[in-house]
Parts: C-alpha cells; structure tokens; sequence
C-alpha cells in the first residue's frame, strides 16, 4: 500500500476510535459556617465641637479658638490622651444672600467649623464630658460609637466559633446523605470578622449629665469549608 494510502488510513482510524471516558470529578461538600461573640463595650469614639459665625471671617475665627480651648480643657479634665484627640472638620466658609431683584449674590459674614474626634476610655465619664461639652459652648455632637480597644481576642474566638459550626453542619449533611467526610479541601473566610452594638440595654447615667447606652459589642465572623466526600 502507498504511503499516502497508509497516511489516510490512519487518519480514518482515530476518527473513528471510542474516545476515552472522562473521570468524573471527585465528591466534595462546601459548606458556610458563622460565629459570634458578645463583649461589653470598653471605649467609645466621639465627635464634637461648634459652628461660630460673624462679620468678618477673623471675627469668626477668634470666636471659635475661644470656644475650642474651653472644649480641650474639658478634655484635659476629664483626662483623656493626647493620643486619643484629633482635629477633624476644620473650615472657614463665606455667607452668602440673594438679592431678590438682582439675583446677585453676596457675601454677609463667615463661618468657621472645628470639631475634635476623641476616643473615651472610661465611659463611666461619658455623659458627664458630653454635657460640659455643650455647657463650654459646643453646638454639634455626633458619630458617636462604642468598641472595644483589643478585639484581636475576640475576632479569634468569633473565627473558631464559625468553624465549629461548619463542622457542626458538614457532619449533620453527610450522615443524612449517607456519605463520609473526607479531608478538608479549602478554608476560606468570608467577608472577615464584623463589629456590631446590639440592642443598647446597659444604661450609664451621672448625675445631671447626658444619659448615654453603651449595649453590647458583638463580633461575628463566617468561614467557607469545602470536604472531599467518600461513599459509606
């Protein structure tokens, strides 16, 4: 036979061979598993300060340096750290009015802002800061929040609790599919550990101060496990 007889030959029998079966892809189970732990807050974060207005944009300045200092006295009263102060917000804006026949805009007086966010270790103290806050002057307190300094601990046990309750449904799944768990294939964590304060239930008030809740800290974390499955 010639060799282009032989050549076509060939050809025609590997068209025409049975393709080899595919192995089918091994079993495996994935399953998401959450946890939470709950803390009781030991710090907060605040914002405060004021607004302070005038002619002139110095005039409004002066007037708010004035009314800051008395706001960082009751700082260094209350003994925070210096660490736990940081000016934010900071702003000189001109006001302005419309001239109704014009339409013309002008310039009537400035404002300036100037806030300070501070972090507050002993909450006890809280109520009592925020109220001589407004007593020195301060016309705007917000974003106040509660956490905790070291959650390192926390997030941990958060992140062994959602393995346990992954592990917890794998097994649950496998005897009711009448498979067996085999090696741990993937972990993965899921979006990571998340704070959160819940239902604000532990009030502390002083006397003739502002009532503040604290609530509870909960951290919760999820965590993503994928088995090899084996048949029983």
């Amino acid at each position: 036979m010639s060799r282009p007889l032989l050549a076509l030959a060939a050809s025609l029998a590997l068209l025409t061979a049975p393709a080899f079966a595919q192995e089918a892809p091994a079993p495996t189970m994935n399953l998401t598993g959450t946890g939470e732990v709950v803390a009781e807050p030991d710090m907060a974060t605040m914002t405060s300060g004021l607004v302070t207005e005038a002619k002139t944009a110095r005039e409004a300045l002066d007037a708010n340096n004035s009314a800051m200092l008395e706001i960082f006295k009751v700082l260094e009263a209350a003994g925070i750290d210096q660490r736990d102060i940081q000016t934010s917000n900071f702003s000189v804006q001109p006001e302005y009015a419309r001239n109704n026949d014009s339409g013309v805009a002008r310039i009537t007086g400035y404002s300036v802002s100037n806030n300070v966010t501070v972090r507050v270790r002993d909450l006890e103290n809280l109520g009592s800061m925020i109220d001589a806050f407004v007593s020195v002057g301060a016309n705007q307190i917000n974003d106040i929040s509660f956490g905790t300094d070291d959650t390192t601990a926390l997030y941990d046990e958060a992140r062994r609790a959602a393995v346990t309750d992954a592990l917890a449904k794998a097994q649950l799944y496998a005897d009711a599919a009448h498979v067996t768990l085999g090696p741990i294939v993937s972990i993965t964590e899921s979006g990571g550990p998340v704070p959160y304060v819940a239902d604000m239930a532990m009030m502390r008030v002083a006397a003739e101060a502002v009532p503040m809740a604290s609530g509870e800290l909960t951290i919760s974390s999820s965590v993503n496990i994928t088995w090899a499955l084996t048949d029983n």
